[in-house]
């Protein structure tokens, strides 16, 4: 097995400011939209989480985090994105506009149910769906390969990985789309509106309502 302290190209002795600076540079090499591959942008994610873990478990050199920071799901805490979501039925059935600056201020004061606006965390090697449905959530998906846009979501705040050749345009890209189950969050913070499958935009990039099996042959 490969050791994290390899992927991130540290010495063991590193502290966490160095994983830190390291993680950062890697991640971006890493990543599909500059060269890099999913595979080897997971690999990266993962070395950090080990890292991050290690530095949890009082094993690493500042011990646990603060527990503030671990956000109403579980999760390490460390090493972790946090990601406000909002579901976009609940916006439509209110008459929200999903431009709106205040959108997610709206949500707050609203009281909706905790499916449809809250916030989670993302380990360094989910995908923000994959995120969503350890933590208890039902997001919309099918082909879960960037193969449609039936996992399509909304982004408010911060960045979200794109994986080049995938079934969304630029100009969906510019507006604000990305694809859940092959997005990576590259910032420490997002807000996402999900279930945007059903937009105008989108209706013709949809598959069929219920999850797609790949057939695998023996």
């Amino acid at each position: 097995m490969v050791s994290p302290f390899d992927v991130l190209g540290l010495d063991e002795d590193a502290d966490d400011a160095d994983v830190e600076r390291a993680y950062r540079d890697r991640v971006k090499e890493a990543h599909p939209d500059t060269g890099g591959s999913i595979e080897e942008f997971q690999l990266v994610r993962r070395a950090y989480r080990e890292l991050s873990e290690r530095d949890l478990n009082g094993t690493g050199s500042n011990g646990a985090g603060d527990p503030a920071d671990i956000d109403l799901t579980e999760g390490t805490g460390t090493g972790s994105i946090r990601v406000e979501f909002l579901d976009y039925e609940a916006i439509a059935d209110r008459g929200w506009d999903l431009e709106d600056d205040r959108l997610f201020a709206k949500a707050a004061d609203a009281d909706l149910a905790p499916a449809d606006h809250g916030r989670l965390l993302v380990e360094p090697d989910e995908s923000l769906l994959e995120a969503a449905e350890n933590r208890g959530f039902s997001w919309p998906f099918s082909c879960r390969g960037g193969a449609c846009a039936n996992c399509a979501v909304y982004l408010v705040e911060g960045e979200l990985s794109q994986p080049a050749n995938h079934i969304l345009s630029e100009e969906h890209a510019e507006r604000g789309f990305r694809l859940s189950c092959n997005g990576y969050p590259l910032s420490d913070e997002l807000k996402v509106v999900f279930n945007v499958k059903h937009l105008p935009e989108l209706d013709e990039l949809r598959l069929p309502p219920g999850p797609f099996r790949r057939v695998t042959s023996e």
